[in-house]
C-alpha cells in the first residue's frame, strides 16, 4: 500500500504548489464551487488536482479550468463522468466586479491555491497573481537556499 503525503491541514483536499513558484500572489478568495455529486464523492476520497488549472471570466461569471476530478470507479452507471469539466465558481457579485476590473484593467491572474473543506462544503482559494519573470525564479531559488544554508549554519554553532 503506497504512504499517504501529508497535508497541510486535515481540511485540505488538495493544494496547487506550483503556483507560489510561478507567481506573485497579491490577495486571495474563498470561492464555493457548483459540483456534480460523484465529484463530491471523489473529492471525499482526495482525488483531485489542480495542477494545470487556471480560472478564467466569461459573460460576468467565473469559472475553474481544467482541474481534474478523478471519478470512482464504483460510479453510477447511467452517470458518463467528465473528469475536466469546467465548473463555475460561486462568489459574491461585489467580489466578481473586483475580480474581473483586476484581470482587466490591471493585467492580473486568477489561479488556484487550494481546494478544501469548510462547514461540509468544498471551497477554492483563488488568487489574484502576477506572473514571475525567470530572473524573479531564480531569486527566489537563490533566497530559498541561502535560508537553508543559514539555518545549517545556525544549527552547527550550537
Amino acid at each position: 500500500m503506497a504512504k499517504k503525503r501529508s497535508k497541510s491541514s486535515p481540511n485540505t483536499i488538495t493544494d496547487n504548489r506550483k503556483i507560489r513558484h510561478d507567481y506573485f500572489i497579491e490577495d486571495d478568495f474563498e470561492a464555493g464551487i457548483a459540483l456534480e455529486g460523484w465529484e463530491v464523492k471523489s473529492l471525499r476520497e482526495g482525488r483531485a488536482q489542480l495542477k494545470e488549472s487556471y480560472v478564467i471570466i466569461k459573460e460576468g461569471e467565473i469559472y475553474l479550468f481544467g482541474a481534474h476530478f478523478s471519478p470512482l470507479p464504483t460510479a453510477s452507471t447511467h452517470i458518463h463522468p467528465d473528469p475536466t469539466r469546467t465548473r463555475k465558481l460561486l462568489l459574491h457579485r461585489k467580489e466578481i466586479f473586483r475580480l474581473i476590473g483586476a484581470v482587466e484593467r490591471k493585467g492580473y491572474t486568477l489561479v488556484p491555491l487550494r481546494l478544501y473543506w469548510k462547514n461540509g462544503r468544498v471551497k477554492l482559494a483563488i488568487a489574484l497573481a502576477k506572473g514571475k519573470k525567470q530572473h524573479d525564479k531564480r531569486a527566489d531559488i537563490k533566497e530559498r537556499e541561502w535560508n537553508r544554508d543559514q539555518h545549517r549554519l545556525l544549527k552547527m554553532e550550537r
